[in-house]
């Protein structure tokens, strides 16, 4: 911000605040439309009849605020299992999840760390 307002003065900030004010919205957010527009139109190609898709219904939004705190791997494993029945996903770990977070027992190894940890087993 200190940047910003050593290069460009009131009057240009004003005319940028009053562009977007008839243009719409500039940068990220204005992104976020354009693609939600556009999921929308593809989704609505592949739906039946039936209630349309709307660009809302894939608008992301940002910063819901203050969270009750930071999840743990159980907490965030049941939101993802949460949300893959809602969309008729299927699970496909061990078991549907392993015990201790991780269906392979290696959490946290890349790759080729996995493939050297299934032959020392």
């Amino acid at each position: 911000m200190p940047e910003l307002l050593a290069r460009t003065t009131s009057a240009e900030l004003t005319e940028w605040m009053a562009y977007e004010r008839v243009t719409g919205p500039l940068g990220p957010e204005r992104l976020d439309l354009l693609f939600a527009t556009l999921t929308a139109t593809v989704a609505n190609t592949a739906r039946g009849k039936g209630r349309k898709a709307s660009p809302r219904d894939f608008l992301l939004k940002w910063d819901q605020g203050r969270s009750k705190g930071p999840q743990d791997w159980r907490q965030m494993l049941a939101a993802v299992r949460a949300y893959n029945r809602r969309i008729g996903g299927t699970d496909s770990t061990t078991e549907g999840g392993a015990a201790d977070g991780d269906a392979r027992g290696t959490a946290g190894l890349g790759r080729h760390q996995h493939r050297r940890a299934d032959r020392r087993r």
